[in-house]
């Protein structure tokens, strides 16, 4: 056997020894081997499982109270395992997904996107009920579809929008008090609106960014941001923009809340935003309010 034959032997998987694939014309090995080079060969071979695998578009929402975020982990419990672990028993495959980013420990999702590949011939509405009938009460899958094999839910997402929710009463709830941040005194909303157009606009969000944040650069494109607050008391911070920093959203919100308490006012909040230093900020704002709401590809 030659040398390029013995690599073409040694490189091709077991099951894929018995035959070529179909742009190869279904020639014997031995033959082909003389006229494709292992690029060649290669490529013939990513575009085979191109042909095979079908990729899947994945609308999640979820209640992130019982899950360590949404990143699988060596010991907890997360989002991703539990999906997952639905999807490869549906399967039979190990299957990995993909998500449009990671939510932390305790945040929630409405319209959270991943995708994933399979060479199962399962269609999309029956991974739809099949991954609802298995997976807990706390995760629901809301869309299931057939995507372009090179959509990816991180990198073809074009903008994203969380909800922060505070609720802002004397009086605290007892009913749905694990989705919101409790803040008994009254909050100048005016001001912490005044404060959130500061952030409006491209500009490097050092100032809010969480330690250990995988990022390249800090510098985030905010395309909306603002408050909105009903009679009942509940306050909600909805900002939209093409990425996050890790605890940005939380981050933003806490230095919002010392504007709202008057610890802090909007031009001294323009000044943290332009200083680039996290020490100059306002606390950590709790898990439980955030709430990333879609993900937006077009």
């Amino acid at each position: 056997m030659g040398r390029l034959q013995t690599q073409l032997h040694l490189q091709a998987p077991a099951s894929f020894t018995l035959c070529l694939i179909d742009s190869i014309l279904w020639k014997p090995l031995e033959k082909v081997s003389t006229k494709f080079s292992t690029r060649h060969f290669r490529n013939h071979l990513r575009n085979y499982h191109r042909r095979i695998m079908k990729n899947y578009k994945l609308t999640i929402e979820y209640d992130g109270t019982a899950y360590h975020g949404w990143q699988i982990q060596v010991r907890d419990i997360t989002i991703q395992e539990a999906i997952e672990t639905a999807l490869s028993t549906m399967t039979r495959e190990k299957i990995r997904l993909s998500g449009s980013g990671r939510t932390d420990a305790g945040v929630h999702a409405l319209g959270q996107v991943a995708n994933f590949k399979t060479e199962s011939k399962i269609p999309a509405d029956a991974f739809f009920a099949g991954l609802n009938s298995l997976l807990p009460d706390d995760i629901v899958i809301t869309a299931c579809e057939n995507v372009d094999d090179d959509f990816h839910a991180r990198f073809s997402a074009k903008t994203k929008t969380y909800q922060y929710r505070i609720f802002n009463r004397f009086i605290p709830v007892a009913i749905g008090r694990q989705y919101t941040w409790h803040i008994r005194k009254k909050l100048d909303v005016a001001a912490m609106q005044q404060a959130a157009e500061h952030i409006i606009g491209t500009h490097d969000f050092k100032s809010f960014e969480g330690t250990g944040s995988p990022r390249a650069h800090t510098i985030r494109t905010v395309i909306h941001a603002g408050l909105a607050k009903n009679e009942d008391g509940y306050l909600i911070f909805e900002i939209t923009a093409n990425g996050f920093l890790r605890y940005m959203v939380r981050n933003l919100v806490g230095t919002l809340v010392d504007v709202g308490l008057k610890k802090t006012s909007p031009e001294e909040f323009k000044h943290i935003l332009e200083a680039k230093n996290r020490k100059l900020a306002g606390v950590t704002a709790p898990a439980q309010g955030l709430f990333l709401v879609n993900v937006n590809y077009n």
